[in-house]
């Protein structure tokens, strides 16, 4: 089934109470989601006829053509501006005579030319995508709800800049990892403000350390109880009806021995992430909440993976006028490589495909500004954020029933917590078959029925348990990622280690994995006491508490008292 496509009107009586997302890492539509067009042919996916030259200058190249058989990926492919621009246009940048916007438009031709240069090899890594068997996970939510196959990162770049769009939709004007913002805090609005400001709840449920984080405002001691340890609290406010209108997951970014990572970076065991959206799901499913909720997963960015479809480069909005550093200067003005996107909801009919909106606008697409544009739209907010979300396409179109569905994939634990005696269904015991098929059945009859209240015998499918991928322990004394050092620069912002001369480069040189997960844990315990102290002291709710171990040069030590309101006022 196709949803309806989206326009521009308000959503005043949207059964959706609740919006959970999660944002995972790195990962293309094609090489995580493409062969389930063989599932579902309205899926904009694969068929094996795609392929990249090895060359995108010499016609005679031998062309590498998309595979079915990806598993466990260690190295990981370019992604940055540059890389990104080679991958689309199948050209590399030239800094002397810079063609941001090539005549030929995006070709799509040059993702195995840029692993290539990368590592010897690397071109077959990029040109393969997972059957959907190997990712069961994924395969059952796309079956039975809804998948999106046109939705693209926001910019043509890697994580920090696609991240910032996914709440703000802005980077404001960055590029990259910049760490004078990243310090400082980006000082955009974000829809957590929006939805604040509207009289809804928003709450962020992490692992590692809140990517969110990023944004200036969301250090301001009011929120500091906004943040949530996901492996204390998640379960617990599932189960108790508690979560708030608009729920951020993140990801454990950094890979243990004994806890391994499962964010699906590259590198990481990606049956790990799969596991982990197996459980969001089924303490969403057992939730009085679940009748009132939209479940959105997408990927940051696409990690550098192939991806056939060409990327809009024509029509996107500006969303602040603002410019990117040199040498570049990207003006904002086209989007990034398509990513997986899959929508849950009892809403939602089963093997839904979402394709390009029909508004706001003509040249409209789903990218992460999508997410602050839909949340406007169900919770009726009094304004967009920039540009951007004025003009993306909103995903709540998605829900296409009147009435929500009974029949949702569950777990055994689930069927436990639901009041049987609602569905007709006294005295009834729980039976798991070979097949995995759930069974909730009294009077053993043989009616097959899903879901209504005067059957004999309900069927719940179960999810499926994901098989693991990587062969080898996890490399806690490896190098830090790109992603992972910034995090942990982001964390000296807290730990007051900016103040010293190993800001920003030297406290991530030689850093281990484990030790990068430990710097940013600390961090965030510091960040977490040291607002309580200072609200117990009376400090104001509007204000940022830094409190830096070392004194910056030339700036006489301070006393505890003063460390301790020494605060960074947000609108300063």
């Amino acid at each position: 089934m196709v949803a309806e496509e989206s326009s521009s009107a308000s959503s005043s009586t949207s059964p959706i109470k609740t919006v959970v997302v999660l944002v995972q890492e790195n990962r293309s539509f094609d090489h995580m989601l493409g062969w389930f067009k063989s599932l579902n042919p309205d899926i904009d996916g694969v068929t094996g006829s795609e392929s990249n030259p090895i060359s995108t200058s010499d016609p005679n190249s031998q062309r590498l053509f998309f595979k079915d058989t990806a598993a466990h990926i260690d190295p990981d492919p370019g992604h940055s501006l540059q890389a990104i621009y080679e991958q689309v246009f199948g050209k590399t940048w030239d800094y002397n005579n810079p063609d941001p916007n090539p005549a030929s438009g995006p070709t799509m031709e040059g993702f195995v030319q840029n692993a290539e240069s990368i590592q010897a090899g690397m071109g077959q890594i990029v040109m393969n995508g997972f059957k959907p068997e190997a990712v069961p996970v994924f395969k059952e939510l796309v079956t039975e709800f809804a998948v999106c196959d046109r939705w693209f990162s926001s910019i043509p770049s890697s994580t920090q800049s696609n991240r910032l769009y996914l709440h703000s939709a802005t980077s404001h004007g960055a590029t990259s990892n910049d760490n004078n913002n990243l310090l400082k805090g980006y000082p955009q609005k974000t829809i957590f403000e929006s939805l604040e400001e509207n009289g809804h709840s928003f709450g962020i449920y992490f692992q590692s350390f809140p990517a969110t984080f990023f944004f200036r405002n969301l250090r301001k001691l009011k929120y500091v109880d906004n943040f949530d340890q996901y492996d204390l609290n998640f379960k617990r406010h599932c189960r108790e009806g508690k979560l708030p209108n608009y729920v951020v997951i993140e990801p454990r970014y950094f890979d243990l021995l004994s806890v391994a990572a499962n964010d699906d970076h590259p590198k990481h065991d990606i049956s790990e992430g799969q596991n982990f959206v197996k459980e969001i799901y089924e303490a969403l499913r057992a939730s009085p909440q679940w009748n009132e909720m939209l479940f959105l997963i997408v990927y940051d960015e696409h990690g550098g993976f192939y991806d056939h479809v060409p990327t809009p480069v024509t029509g996107v909005p500006n969303p602040d006028d603002m410019v990117g550093p040199e040498p570049f200067n990207f003006k904002f003005d086209r989007l990034g490589v398509r990513v997986p996107a899959i929508l849950v909801s009892p809403w939602i009919e089963p093997g839904t495909v979402l394709h390009r909106p029909s508004g706001p606008e003509a040249t409209s697409e789903f990218e992460h500004s999508s997410i602050p544009a839909t949340l406007k739209r169900i919770f009726n907010l009094k304004e967009f954020l920039t540009k951007r979300d004025a003009w993306a396409g909103s995903f709540d179109v998605v829900i296409n029933r009147s009435t929500p569905r009974a029949d949702c994939p569950a777990s055994s634990s689930d069927l436990d917590s639901w009041s049987l005696g609602d569905l007709g269904m006294v005295d009834s015991r729980v039976v798991v078959d070979d097949l995995g098929l759930i069974w909730v059945i009294w009077d053993l009859g043989v009616d097959l029925c899903v879901g209504e209240a005067d059957s004999r015998v309900v069927v719940v499918v179960k999810l499926a348990e994901p098989v693991r991928m990587r062969a080898t322990d996890a490399k806690e004394d490896a190098e830090l990622s790109d992603f992972q050092q910034e995090l942990v620069q982001l964390a000296a912002a807290f730990k007051g280690d900016f103040t010293k001369d190993i800001f920003p480069d030297k406290i991530v040189e030689n850093m281990t994995v484990a030790k990068g997960l430990k710097y940013v844990e600390d961090a965030f315990k510091k960040f977490y006491d040291d607002c309580h102290k200072a609200r117990e002291n009376g400090a104001n709710e509007s204000e940022i508490v830094f409190l830096p171990n070392h004194p910056t040069k030339n700036t006489p030590p301070k006393t505890f008292v003063q460390k301790l309101f020494s605060c960074l006022v947000c609108d300063n």
